[in-house]
């Protein structure tokens, strides 16, 4: 079966990130056909200007709806997309030029229903942008968890690059309305489907994430109190790790208390030693002793923001036995 790859990006006042996506994909090396699907979410600063500039370098349609999530949005444009491989991608994401033609490639050798791509910090990054990138995408941090590179049907894509096939998007319906976490709750839904998926890491995004400290908080926080509900949907994929944040967070104020009133420090000293090797493995892989500095930041608050998110929400559904929407109602969007 040839593949004809439909790009969807569903974009929420970000024009000027747009136009820095549409730019790399313009550049891409591969010479096959394939269209991009634009889904502005309801914004009120839309990117209908910059989509224009690129009609005449790429095959684009650009849709405008009232805004119901990246999700419904992500659905929408599969909905109306002509090819049969959807490639997914965020609007802050930027292409390397080999990055189609790496998918391309790998899925010609092995076809997979659904893969997903890590993704790097670029170089015109900001030192804060590297430093979360680290965080979220380190082995010493979380960025473990997802599965590594022989992770076949282990692996949990993230929506801003991932690839699935039309007909899983026929099957599972695509996403549903929790955001975040509308991507692993997806993921696992294709693996009841009976489909696999897989980690392609040659096809790599420069991902800028968050720009500010306070949004990162705020988005490891979601993610913390997203899982115990997707725990709650699919209890069979529950796994002691996603405890791990909370009990670093809870550790680390009995190390303090330890070694303030009883004298004992090695709960303070295995901490600094953790800490000591986010440095050292931060320098190694930014080249910036500023960057791994501000890594360890990160670090504090990816688990701190998780660790407390992921503790409210598992004391509010497992113990109050709340219902997750009427509690968290911030966490999903309405049709």
């Amino acid at each position: 079966m040839h593949t004809k790859f439909s790009i969807i990006v569903p974009v929420y006042n970000r024009p000027d990130e747009v136009e820095e996506l549409l730019e790399s994909i313009a550049k891409q090396t591969f010479q096959e056909a394939f269209e991009v699907v634009i889904v502005e979410d309801g914004s009120t600063i839309p990117a209908k200007n910059i989509i224009e500039k690129y009609k005449n370098k790429l095959d684009i349609s650009y849709f405008f709806k009232e805004n119901s999530g990246p999700g419904d949005s992500r659905n929408y444009g599969m909905q109306r997309a002509k090819g049969n491989y959807f490639l997914i991608f965020d609007s802050d994401c930027i292409l390397p030029p080999q990055y189609l033609r790496e998918v391309y490639n790998a899925l010609k050798e092995n076809y997979y229903e659904c893969f997903g791509g890590p993704d790097a910090a670029h170089s015109s990054f900001t030192s804060i942008q590297k430093a979360i990138s680290y965080a979220m995408t380190a082995f010493l941090t979380t960025g473990g968890i997802r599965g590594g590179k022989k992770a076949v049907n282990k692996f949990q894509p993230r929506s801003f690059n991932m690839g699935i096939s039309k007909e899983v998007f026929e099957k599972t319906h695509g996403f549903g309305q929790i955001h975040p976490g509308e991507d692993p709750d997806l993921t696992i839904r294709i693996w009841k489907a009976g489909y696999n998926t897989t980690l392609l890491p040659e096809a790599y995004v420069y991902h800028k994430r968050r720009i500010s400290w306070e949004k990162f908080h705020t988005q490891v926080r979601k993610f913390g109190m997203v899982r115990p509900i997707l725990n709650i949907w699919h209890p069979k994929t529950a796994k002691l790790t996603y405890w791990f944040p909370t009990l670093f967070c809870i550790g680390f104020i009995i190390s303090i208390i330890a070694s303030i009133f009883f004298k004992f420090h090695w709960f303070s000293f295995a901490y600094g030693v953790y800490f000591i090797a986010i440095l050292i493995d931060a320098l190694r892989s930014t080249k910036s002793i500023k960057i791994a500095i501000l890594a360890m930041l990160a670090v504090c608050i990816q688990f701190y923001g998780y660790g407390i998110g992921f503790l409210k929400s598992t004391i509010a559904l497992k113990i109050f036995k709340h219902d997750p929407e009427k509690r968290f109602p911030k966490l999903f969007f309405k049709k």
